[in-house]
This record gives structure tokens, C-alpha cells and sequence, in this order.
């Protein structure tokens, strides 16, 4: 098992389609990252729901999810699966994120999702952040599109568990969702942990990595 760690780690960029997606992809590392570092700066951007009740549910989600953070939000209101026709849009919210941001991490959706918005969005980072690092998070959903991750970020039990007790408590628009219960969240979770020696953990992709094992 190799690990890396990220040095120091003083900015995060947190990118969603959708409310919600940051926190179901990312909730447990972003939970993770800002307790161990009070002040972490997250510039999140969601691409539509707002000026509409979503919009209130993120807020005070990711609020939640980034304790102690100096926590940074913009929600756009771009349609709900129409992020294609939207993509000159798209785009320069994304590069207007990255002028006001220089991250050390980047937490957006993976490149071969199957919802059309999150794979677009994902798409649209490396043309933005070309020297940073991009974990590409994963959505369970009905599309059966989940794969085979390459990096992971351990969850103690009790994080994975707020995890979970967030999801609910700030997203009451998607409890009638019959894929978003406790089962589905802690059961992903169980099983990216057996996959990197831990009892819970969230799972991403990473498409390109530079090592520097000089120093």
C-alpha cells in the first residue's frame, strides 16, 4: 500500500454538478481534511439549483461538512441535466473558480461518470487546473456506472457514520430518492475501505499524478 500525503495542505477547490454531489462524492475527506486543519481555506462551486430551496440545503450542508473552514460557496443556476447546451457557461465559472484560487487539492466528479453533468463538469477541470491534483469522486446511482478507483482516503467509522447523519439532516429534497439511505452511503464506503485496508473510505479516480520522489 503506497501513501501520499499532500505536504501542506491550506487550499481545496470542491466542485459539483448538483448540491449534493460534493457531499455524497467527498463528504467524509472534506470532514477529514478540515478537522485536522482549522482554517483550511474551500472554494466550492455547485453549476445549478440556485436561487432555489437545493440552494439553502447546500449551504448549510456545506457548512456542516467543512467545520471550522474558511468555506467559500458559489451556486449557479444552470438547469439540471443540461449542463452540454450550457457549456460555454459551465466554463467560465470554472475558470473564473481557478482566478481566485490557487488549490492543493481538487475534489470534482470523475470523467467517466454516466450523468451527463457530472461528466461534463468533470471534463471541464484539467483545462483549468492543469498543475493540480484532481481526485475524481463517485456517485452511486442507478446507472450501475461505479468502477475501479485508484486512490482513497480512509474514514474513521465515526466520520463515515456523520457522514452519513449530514446527508440526512441537510438534504431532506432527495430522502424520497430510493437510492439515498444509510445503506447505500455506509455500504459504498464498507466497501472502498476493504479495498485499502480500512473499515470505511471514499474512493476516486485520479487520471494524472506527477511524483517528485527527488526531495
Amino acid at each position: 500500500m503506497i501513501e501520499l500525503g499532500p505536504g501542506t495542505l491550506e487550499r481545496i477547490v470542491a466542485v459539483g454538478a448538483h448540491c449534493d454531489d460534493i457531499a455524497i462524492g467527498a463528504g467524509g475527506t472534506l470532514l477529514t481534511a478540515c478537522l485536522a486543519r482549522p482554517g483550511v481555506r474551500v472554494d466550492a462551486l455547485v453549476l445549478s439549483g440556485g436561487g432555489t430551496d437545493r440552494e439553502q440545503e447546500e449551504r448549510e450542508a456545506l457548512a456542516a461538512f467543512c467545520p471550522g473552514a474558511d468555506l467559500r460557496l458559489t451556486v449557479h443556476k444552470m438547469p439540471d441535466g443540461r449542463l452540454p447546451a450550457h457549456w460555454e457557461e459551465a466554463k467560465a465559472a470554472v475558470e473564473e473558480l481557478r482566478s481566485r484560487t490557487d488549490p492543493d487539492l481538487v475534489l470534482a466528479p470523475r470523467t467517466d461518470d454516466a450523468h451527463q453533468d457530472h461528466r461534463g463538469l468533470a471534463r471541464l477541470m484539467p483545462t483549468a487546473f492543469r498543475d493540480h491534483l484532481v481526485l475524481g469522486y463517485e456517485i452511486v446511482k442507478w446507472d450501475g456506472d461505479l468502477g475501479r478507483p485508484n486512490a482513497y482516503q480512509p474514514l474513521a467509522p465515526e466520520t463515515a457514520e456523520e457522514k452519513v447523519r449530514l446527508l440526512q439532516e441537510h438534504y431532506p429534497s432527495q430522502r424520497h430518492r430510493p437510492w439515498y439511505d444509510r445503506e447505500a452511503f455506509l455500504g459504498l464506503a464498507r466497501i472502498r475501505g476493504i479495498e485499502c485496508h480500512a473499515r470505511y473510505a471514499e474512493a476516486f479516480t485520479v487520471t494524472k499524478l506527477t511524483l517528485n520522489l527527488g526531495n
